[in-house]
Formats: structure tokens, sequence, C-alpha cells
């Protein structure tokens, strides 16, 4: 049987990771993304760390697809873009607004061969606007959108996330945008053009923020590691040395905790006996909260809190987890045998389904790896395609032994 998107063809024209993100995920889930890139390729192909020549990050967010080179440059290539597209369900892009208009692949322009696509454009600010070329990376859209402004210690120089959360967000909204827009368009036959900014969607992944300034007027303020409606809900200091994520997110919760670290006498304190009061003198509650964990050490507390069903967790390093039995037996991690690496560990897609699930059944092509296939497939003669790379239009990658399933 085949996979939720089998059949369904993506064109993905992007760089580095929220619009290949997004193409990777369909991938894992069986569309046909052919990764369209320049002469010198997704500039992540340089990023470290490097093996035997090739960007292991790169390898990272790329598996499942095909790539064909276009030097988009050349009308001739605009031409073929053009042809795929009309054979395509799905664009996907994250090029500065404006650019690929000038070129005559814009949303209208593309939806003018084939009014049934769903062409997504990802971009830092917004197709329209004062700032819709202003350059926006993972960084930018963090600060400009407030999310840095909530980050870190009262007082202190914001801290920026350890991950690339803007970037991941935009992906994940324009994977929802593009799989809305197919389902639409396989009711009316009628396409979209989707517009996904990252600065947005980073404005709409902090939905509590937002929603208490617009409510109350008052801007929020970081709050280190606590939780900005719960407590206690934060990180706590451990006997060893180690930090514990706790969360008591309702009375009960809490009363749990309270008794587990033999605080039994404060659980009816007239100051913490609901959600918003415990809030309300937070400061109080965690003086007398913070020594009590700080005299156990984190693996016994832990397992005495789980033991009450209070959520906790002490903080791991990435060797922590995926040593952990847990996410073994769960198999986050497939070894995979890559056609010019070797073998390699990669993190599978994070979604299990009953049956024909998301699998790395491509490793991340070399670059230009599809073209000539790709252009055979489009109807061009091989005569054709050997004048494309003469002219510069298009280029092959190395020849290299057959790809490897996992």
């Amino acid at each position: 049987m085949a996979k939720p998107l089998a059949g369904i063809k993506v064109i993905e024209l992007a760089n580095f990771i929220a619009g290949p993100l997004c193409g990777t995920l369909l991938a894992d889930m069986g569309a046909d993304v052919i990764k369209v890139e320049p002469p010198k390729g997704d500039m992540s192909r340089a990023t470290p760390p490097i093996r035997k020549g090739e960007s292991v990050s790169f390898v990272a967010l790329n598996r499942n697809k095909r790539s064909l080179v276009l030097d988009l440059k050349r009308p001739e290539a605009t031409q073929i873009l053009l042809k795929l597209a009309a054979q395509s369900d799905a664009f996907v892009e994250a090029s500065r607004p404006g650019a690929l208009e000038k070129l005559g692949l814009g949303g209208a322009q593309v939806k003018a061969v084939n009014p049934r696509i769903v062409y997504t454009s990802v971009s830092g600010f917004g197709q329209s606007g004062p700032y819709r070329r202003r350059a926006g990376v993972n960084l930018i859209i963090e600060a400009f959108s407030g999310v840095l402004s909530v980050s870190g210690e009262p007082g202190k120089m914001p801290v920026r996330p350890g991950v690339q959360s803007a970037d991941v967000f935009g992906a994940l909204f324009a994977v929802y945008a593009t799989l809305s827009g197919l389902i639409g368009a396989g009711r009316t036959g009628e396409g979209y053009v989707a517009d996904v900014s990252l600065v947005e969607t980073a404005i709409a992944a902090a939905a509590w923020e937002a929603a208490d300034y617009l409510e109350t007027g008052k801007v929020p303020q970081p709050l280190g590691n606590r939780h900005r409606l719960n407590a206690p809900y934060q990180l706590f200091k451990t006997k060893d040395g180690r930090y514990l994520a706790i969360g008591t997110p309702n009375d009960q919760l809490f009363k749990n905790l309270m008794t587990v670290l033999g605080l039994q006498a404060h659980i009816d304190d007239p100051r913490y006996v609901s959600y918003a009061s415990r809030k309300e003198n937070e400061d109080a509650l965690l003086a007398v909260v913070e020594p009590a964990v700080c005299a156990w050490n984190s693996k016994e507390i832990e397992a005495a809190l789980m033991s009450a069903g209070v959520p906790c967790a002490y903080v791991n390093n990435f060797k922590e987890v995926f040593d952990d039995p847990h996410m073994i037996e769960r198999g986050i991690v497939k070894d995979v045998e890559h056609p010019r690496l070797g073998r390699m560990r990669a993190v599978r897609n994070p979604i299990l389904l009953d049956h024909n699930g998301p699998a790395i059944e491509r490793c991340a092509p070399m670059l230009g790896e599809h073209s000539e296939e790709i252009l055979r497939q489009l109807g061009y003669s091989p005569d054709a395609i050997a004048q494309f790379i003469a002219a510069g239009v298009t280029r092959n990658a190395p020849r290299s032994a057959p790809q490897a399933a996992e």
C-alpha cells in the first residue's frame, strides 16, 4: 500500500531550514519532492559537520527528495520549471518576496500554467507590507517577533532558544498551508497561493504572551525558568547538581508534589490553595519548595515524583536522550546505509502511523543527482538535455551507487 501523500508531486525551491524542512516532511509521507537548486546548490550544503565532503546537516534536512539543478538566471531554466509546475501539485518556495515574480515564477504566474497547484511562499516578513523585502533569518525573526523579549532572566540580555525555533515553526505552518491547500484543491479544483511569514508564525506560537498583552496592555517580561501562568512550574537544582523540571498544572498535582517533598503543612495555606493564588504568591512558595527539592538527588526525586504522578524530568543532554531506554524502544534513531557516507545514525520522522508511515527511503541527494532523470520525465530528449548541461542550464551529479533504503 502507498503512503498518504503518494502520487503528490512537490517542487521545493528553498535554502537552509524552513522551506527544506517543509519539503522533507511532505516527502517523508510519500510525496515526490523535487528539490530545485542553483548550480552551487542549497547554501546549507556547506554547513558543518562535513563528512566525506558532504554536510551532515544538509543530509538530515533533505532526505527522501530528488535534486534538479536549474540556473534560473537563464530563460530556458525558467521554462523547464514552468513545465514541471504544470505537472505538479504543490510549489514551496522561500525566496525574497518579488524575486520569483521577476523571473516569471510568482504564485499567479505559476497558477496560470496550473490552476490546481498549491503555491506556498515562506519568507521572513510576508509577501506584503513595508518590510516584505527585509532579510529575515532565524535569529532576526526571533528578535523582531517578540520571542526573545520573553526569553532568559529578568533584567539580563535575552537568551536565544537553543534550537532554530522560528524556522521550525515556519516549516510546520508551511506544511499546514500546503496540505490544507491540497485538500481544498482536490475538492474544488482550484489551487491556492499561501503566504507564510516566519514573523507571524513565531507570534502565533507565542499564544499566551500575545493574548496577555492584547487583553491587559501589559508587556510580557522574561521569567527565566518560571511559567507565565502556573507555579511551581520550572527548573529546580538538585543535590547532585542536576536540573529537574517540575510542573504542577492543577491542584491535585500540587498536593502530590508537596506530599512527596514532606511539605503537607503548606497545602492548605490560603496563599497556595488555587491555581491563581499560587502564581500570585510564587516567590513565597518557591522559598519553601526550592530547598526541599535541593535536598534530593535528581534520580531519586524524579522516581518519587513519577510514582506520585507529578510531571517531571531532569534536563537531559543529547547523549542521555538517545541512550534513554524509552527512546531506544521507540526507535527514534535509525541506522541508515548512505551510498556515499556509509552507515549513519539519523532521527526518524516523529510521526508513527499504523501502516505505510514515513521512513527514510531515499538519502539526501547529491547536487543535480536527478537532473537528467527529471528532465527525461518531462519529455526532453537526450540531445536536449546534453545541450542544457553544456549551456549551464542544468548539471548532473557524478555517477554513484544506487540509493540504499533504510
